[in-house]
């Protein structure tokens, strides 16, 4: 089964940017959909953004325009690129790949926004 580990998370003024990195232990399947959540301690966790196996993305209407999903095959990485960050983007982050055999979750990584 394949692991993930996010990194790239940390303290930012709002308005400034961050780059999200998914790491897996291995390549990750063609046909897996592939993408980030976010939580806030004592909240439902949220979808933020999802890339597909043809490269098709899907972002929460509230971080659309400002975040971009990537992948890159040859690093078994995923990317999140987060501009014009906000206070409300405050959460865990956590990566997914939905392989078929199942969703594999990582740990999450910790993004704060606040002046």
């Amino acid at each position: 089964q394949v692991r993930l580990m996010e990194s790239g998370g940390g303290l930012v003024q709002p308005g400034e940017s961050l780059r999200l990195s998914c790491v897996a232990s291995r390549s990750i399947e063609s046909g897996a959909s592939t993408g980030w959540y976010r939580q806030v301690p004592g909240k439902q966790i949220d979808s933020v953004a999802r890339i597909g196996s043809g490269g098709e993305t899907t972002y929460a209407d509230s971080v659309k325009g400002r975040f971009t999903i990537s992948r890159d095959n040859a690093k078994n990485t995923v990317y999140l690129q987060m501009n014009s960050l906000k206070p409300e983007d405050t959460a865990v982050y956590l990566c997914f790949a939905d392989e078929r055999v199942g969703r594999v979750w990582g740990r999450g990584t910790q993004v704060t926004v606040s002046s």
